[in-house]
């Protein structure tokens, strides 16, 4: 079968990445790349995720407003967006 080139552009941080994976699965950066586009192809649809795992930090930012929401701490409420952005011109 003839093969083709398909140049693409990403940020050097994305390429590093990507080549630890294919290289951590066994197989060039180019199985994966064809095996997404023939999967896109086959389906005619495109699917972009990514796992959200949170930092420890945002974690702890997470539990603390949990708190405040509990509590009524740290919590402004407002009638509408005129007073939600005047409360927020306020700060």
């Amino acid at each position: 079968m003839a093969k083709t080139v398909i140049n693409i552009k990403t940020d050097p941080q994305t390429k590093r990445e990507l080549k630890e994976f294919a290289a951590e699965l066994g197989v060039p950066v180019s199985v994966i790349i064809n095996a997404q586009i023939k999967e896109a192809l086959r389906s005619r649809t495109i699917t972009l995720s990514t796992s959200f795992e949170p930092t420890p930090y945002l974690k702890k930012i997470l539990r603390q407003v949990e708190r405040d929401l509990k509590t009524g701490k740290n919590i402004t409420r407002t009638n509408g967006i005129e007073q939600a952005l005047a409360h927020l011109d306020s700060l």
